[in-house]
């Protein structure tokens, strides 16, 4: 029987060995920028087109490589990095495995061009799927220019698994920013399609935070530097008041890597305690440094994740500090018993100023029994409730059990009859539509066999929700104009996402144009939205709840869209509503779809029946 295991070659060993490395232009942009920052050079070009399936291309002032090395670097295992197993215990490189040059060259149409700064000339060497087609002397600057061409074009299958241009742009923009934050004394610039994403100069850790996350980060940036023999923590952490809804800028160095690690985000999130909501969580940029000899890299293929030797001791430390900076910054609360609060006006002033008394303006003809007609708040789904009526003067009817209904009445009951849950009874009614609210939260009303409770914020987010799917799937959502439109400046990766979502926020309303660089201008809101002035902060509320449902739910983007917006224009628990007001929600819960479930897919109603009541009170 003849032999059946068969060594692959080498190009069928490289295209599987790319699968784990190589998993999206990303990838690829995270392992070119790594070997630049490893040739020491100190200003990196990164242009991409196409969201890098058409073009990648790193082009750095390093050391450069020989005729001999270009050709060998494209060499499954073949590294400058190390040389000996004990080595693995010591690296301060980006790179040690030698894979992502082989992984990249088996996959793409790969064009290198390097020349060290003590040669004249240099080589240009072409690669298609791990076959040198050419290699040349040429005339090219000092450094290394790698270009990766047409990713994927000899695996048709991995190429049309790869998202939508937007989405591999921001995957891109995030291992960008990651290698930029790290490396904040090189000079980095992006370019895509021609336009220039990020233009970042050499500077300080801080000026590159607020380069790459926006201007507005400068005054939320809280410091942090704590020094022990274990390990050396420092860096930025956020203050609670900007906390976000999504993790997208949380960021973990170790040795000047970027990791991910669960664990030491726990020891962060518990430094925040009580000083942050359960749905939010802060921004930090904390770089660890450790000795190498203590940590494990060889872990994951793409480097991410880091086994330690004493996990628990870097866990309290890392929270300590987190706690100290806040402290000591005045960002916790903290009381100072040693200081009297009574003299700090006395204090405040060099002499004292003449105190003159409050006037006090008063109407004689004020009466407290006269009752006036008072203005409907303008709440989104209530605009065309009537003026607010005074207290009845038979309020002793409230407490009636049955009432005769209307003939509306009837109609809305025997619509809802299966909704409420009626068996052999003819019509379960909401007797008088009398209701009232419990705690700012709870809708209470009367119907024949009982009483019906509604959670408002549940069921007005199932109202909105509903709604905003049908805007988005007949493209006509209603508008009201701004009269003073206002500008938002995003950073890079929400703008992006901003830009991908304009079809969207149109259907449901909204009217945004793009303004310049990263801004957009909002002149036009949809009018099921509250009046809000802070515009700005909306749609930045809305893009994060955005990101956060695609990253926990992964919903498509119009099912996304609909239930973030409808979670931020819900009325919330601890809002007061008038009795015209709790009528209307309670009419349009029922003409839902699904009235019964909220968004997260809890109750949005609950009926108490008589016999139920009765039962309780017959229990001893």
């Amino acid at each position: 029987m003849p032999d059946i295991i068969k060594l692959l070659p080498d190009s069928v060993a490289n295209q599987i060995a790319a699968g784990e490395v190589v998993q999206r232009p990303a990838s690829a942009v995270k392992e070119m920028l790594e070997n630049a920052i490893d040739a020491g050079a100190d200003k990196i070009q990164l242009i991409v087109k196409d969201a890098g399936k058409a073009l990648i291309q790193v082009t750095d002032n390093g050391c450069g490589m020989s005729a001999t090395d270009a050709r060998m670097c494209f060499e499954r295992h073949a590294t400058s990095k190390i040389k000996k197993a004990e080595d693995l215990f010591a690296i301060r490189t980006m790179g040690f495995r030698g894979e992502a040059m082989a992984s990249i060259a088996a996959i793409a149409q790969v064009e290198l061009k390097t020349r060290k700064h003590d040669e004249e000339l240099g080589t240009c060497l072409n690669i298609e799927a791990s076959t040198v087609v050419s290699q040349e002397p040429c005339a090219t600057p000092a450094g290394t220019s790698l270009c990766v061409k047409n990713l994927f074009y000899n695996i048709p299958a991995r190429r049309n698994f790869l998202k939508s241009n937007p989405v591999e742009m921001r995957h891109i923009i995030d291992e960008f920013q990651r290698v930029a934050l790290a490396h904040p004394n090189i000079f980095f610039t992006l370019h895509h399609d021609g336009q220039e994403v990020y233009h970042l100069p050499a500077t300080q850790l801080k000026q590159r935070i607020v380069h790459l996350l926006g201007n507005n980060y400068n005054e939320r940036l809280v410091p942090l530097d704590e020094d022990t023999s274990i390990i050396q923590v420092r860096g930025f952490i956020g203050k609670p008041s900007f906390a976000k809804r999504t993790r997208g800028e949380q960021f973990f160095f170790v040795n000047n890597r970027f990791i991910k690690d669960g664990y030491l985000n726990h020891a962060v999130t518990i430094a925040y305690e009580q000083l942050l909501p359960d749905d939010c969580f802060p921004l930090y940029v904390l770089f660890i440094d450790i000795d190498p000899a203590k940590i494990d890299i060889n872990v994951h293929p793409t480097k991410t994740e880091i086994k330690y030797q004493d996990e628990k001791a870097i866990y309290a430390i890392i929270r300590s500090a987190v706690k100290r900076s806040l402290g000591k910054y005045n960002i916790a609360p903290s009381l100072d018993f040693n200081r009297e609060t009574a003299f700090d006006a006395m204090l405040s002033h060099s002499a004292p100023e003449e105190i003159h008394p409050p006037a006090v303006d008063f109407n004689p003809n004020f009466n407290p029994f006269h009752s006036e007609k008072k203005t409907s708040r303008e709440i989104p789904f209530l605009r065309d409730v009537a003026e607010r009526k005074s207290i009845p003067n038979n309020w002793e009817t409230l407490y009636e059990i049955t009432q005769k209904p209307s003939f509306e009445q009837q109609s809305f009951d025997l619509q809802h009859q299966h909704t409420l849950g009626a068996t052999d009874e003819k019509v379960e009614t909401i007797s008088s539509r009398q209701v009232f609210q419990l705690h700012q939260r709870y809708i209470i009303t009367q119907i024949k066999s009982g009483l019906l409770m509604v959670d408002q914020q549940a069921a007005h987010e199932r109202i909105l929700y509903e709604r905003f799917l049908q805007q988005l799937d007949e493209n006509k959502g209603s508008s009201q104009q701004s009269l003073f439109p206002q500008t938002v400046t995003l950073n890079t990766t929400d703008f992006a996402l901003a830009t991908e979502l304009l079809p969207y926020f149109q259907a449901l309303g909204f009217v945004i144009r793009e303004f310049g660089k990263n801004t957009l201008v909002i002149e036009g809101v949809p009018a099921d939205l509250p009046e809000n002035n802070d515009l700005p902060a909306m749609l930045e509320e809305l893009i994060e709840g955005f990101k956060n449902n695609h990253t926990v739910l992964k919903l498509d983007k119009r099912e996304n869209l609909a239930r973030t917006l409808a979670k931020n224009a819900a009325i919330k628990a601890g809002t007061t509503l008038e009795t015209e007001e709790m009528n209307n929600l309670i009419d349009q819960l029922f003409a839902c779809a699904m009235p019964n479930a909220s968004l997260s897919g809890k109750q949005t109603l609950i009926k108490l029946t008589l016999d139920e009541l009765l039962e309780r009170f017959a229990k001893h």
